[in-house]
């Protein structure tokens, strides 16, 4: 009954938020920073609806070096609402050209600035690939990359792909890492507390004097660094006795 409820009041949420959001982007179109005032629109109230308690170790992303690229583990549909509190100012993101049309939600996305790649279409990825090195060499504005390309379930980091670090070692500019628990597998919905949600941010990997070469060293790098960051935060949730589906 609880998940139900929490369905129908996260939907309401998903639409009014929606509404909102579209209405920010209307009065400042593109603006970079639309993002961050969105994700705080959407996360906030939904990690109460949900009962998810979120605790967030990330002064390396809140003070990040200026112009960065940030790289995340991508779980779910949920790290909408769990790292939109996180996001820093004038960052965007890099998505599938498929979200612009999800009612409300798309039009808000393409109305924060963010990046939408065909990613069946290798000339037009080629082209926002170029657009997004631009934007990190000349307008102060970071850009957000799940370099996984798609949902973990939960079930560990996927291979990261290279569309990231090309544009980091491109535009010269560090690699930010901001890394969640595992909450896919261990939330419950049904439940007034679903569970506890740690999130930290490791320090700034810089890529001046990197060429593409360094690409494969520098993914195995980010990922090894990145598993290990999660593996121990699960580590400590589960040492504390922390609620997660028992």
């Amino acid at each position: 009954m609880l998940f139900l409820l929490r369905m129908l009041l996260m939907s309401l949420h998903f639409m009014f938020a929606g509404v909102l959001g579209v209405l920010i982007g209307i009065c400042r179109p593109f603006n970079p920073d639309n993002s961050r005032l969105c994700a705080r629109l959407y996360a906030l109230p939904a990690m109460w609806l949900l009962g998810l308690k979120v605790k967030a170790d990330v002064d390396s992303l809140r003070h990040k070096p200026g112009t960065c690229v940030i790289i995340a583990n991508h779980q779910s549909n949920y790290d909408l609402f769990v790292l939109g509190t996180v996001v820093p100012h004038r960052t965007v993101c890099i998505a599938k050209k498929s979200l612009k049309w999800v009612p409300l939600f798309g039009q808000l996305f393409w109305l924060a600035g963010n990046v939408l790649i065909d990613r069946g279409n290798a000339h037009q990825a080629r082209r926002a690939m170029l657009t997004t090195t631009r934007t990190l060499q000349h307008e102060d504005t970071s850009i957000w990359v799940f370099p996984e390309g798609t949902r973990n379930l939960g079930k560990g980091l996927l291979p990261f792909k290279k569309g990231a670090f090309h544009m980091a070692i491109a535009a010269g500019v560090p690699i930010v890492q901001v890394c969640v628990s595992n909450y896919v597998t261990h939330m419950r919905l049904n439940r007034w507390n679903s569970g506890d949600v740690l999130i930290r941010s490791l320090p700034p990997i810089p890529t001046v004097g990197l060429t593409s070469d360094d690409i494969p060293r520098l993914m195995q790098a980010c990922q090894a660094q990145m598993d290990a960051c999660i593996k121990a935060m699960d580590l400590e949730l589960k040492s504390a006795g922390a609620p997660r589906g028992l």
